[in-house]
């Protein structure tokens, strides 16, 4: 059964960091692109990045280059998403996917 388990969500002020971790089991991790999306309050789901297998390469939304890093350890079959310059308009419940499944998400909550 595949499961993928989110974390470190919370309020950061706008200006702030966050590093959320996803906790993946039941499934060839290391195998497997993984991608991060989000859903904003009455929004529809929004990709938000990929990394590769192995890690080598990743793609990034515009709305989030060169501010997101997503990478991955395949050893702790652990994926993340570190978020800096975070803007109010970051604010979403994060997931992190593979193929048809995600997780069940941590909320992130910008704002002064």
């Amino acid at each position: 059964e595949v499961q993928l388990v989110e974390s470190g969500g919370g309020l950061v002020q706008p200006g702030g960091s966050l590093r959320l971790s996803c906790a993946a089991s039941g499934f060839a991790f290391s195998t497997w692109t993984m991608n991060w999306v989000r859903q904003a309050p009455g929004k529809g789901l929004e990709w938000v990045s990929a990394i590769s297998s192995g890690g080598a390469s990743t793609r990034y939304a515009d709305s989030v280059k060169g501010r997101f890093t997503t990478s991955r350890d395949n050893a702790k079959n652990t994926l993340y998403l570190q978020m800096n310059s975070l803007k109010p308009e970051d604010t979403a419940v994060y997931y992190c996917a593979v193929s048809d499944y995600r997780g069940q998400g941590t909320q992130v909550t910008v704002s002064s």
